[in-house]
């Protein structure tokens, strides 16, 4: 399996230094600030469903990325675990969604202890709706690092794109506390 991980770290890395990811996007545009948020339902790392409608009245982090247990993606997830204290204080949930499958999903919560809600969106459903990019080269899929801020009344805040997985759990606790104000 780390194999397996390390093996696909490695090709989308050499990949994308190359210039060969070929982008494709079956979605429209990314969804913009002040439109209402699309309501899913998708399955979680507890193999039950989540949606957007369960949180109606919580700031909603709804942060999409490439790849369970790559780099990037490990430091973003470790981020918002540090950070979930901070989050519920402002009466907010992180959840994550990856084209990864809810097996996927349990493994890399497991192994690096994380408790809040990842969503498997294999079919890219959820991904479409928001109009999140989807990059990658043969079979190999990922969906760009896009984060909404969904505010408690089920509104698009801010929407990040491309975002640093180093600061990006700083930058949204920012943004909540300023939308709060």
């Amino acid at each position: 399996m780390i194999r397996k991980v390390v093996l696909i770290v490695v090709i989308l890395s050499i990949v994308t230094a190359c210039g060969l990811v070929a982008r494709a996007h079956a979605g429209g545009d990314v969804l913009q600030a002040g439109v209402s948020a699309p309501d899913f339902s998708l399955p979680s790392q507890e193999d039950t469903k989540v949606s957007l409608s369960q949180y109606k009245g919580k700031w909603v982090v709804l942060y999409f990325y490439p790849k369970d247990m790559t780099s990037g993606c490990t430091i973003e997830a470790h981020n918002f675990q540090r950070d979930l204290p901070k989050y519920e204080a402002l009466n907010a949930v992180v959840l994550g969604v990856s084209l990864d499958t809810v097996e996927s999903h349990k493994t890399f919560c497991s192994k690096d202890s994380l408790t809040f809600k990842l969503l498997a969106d294999p079919d890219h459903k959820v991904i479409d709706s928001y109009g999140v990019p989807i990059a990658g080269m043969g079979p190999i899929r990922f969906a760009h690092r896009d984060t909404f801020l969904i505010s408690p009344s089920g509104k698009v805040a801010k929407v990040w794109t491309g975002v640093n997985p180093n600061t990006h759990s700083d930058d949204v606790l920012a943004e909540i506390a300023a939308e709060k104000k």
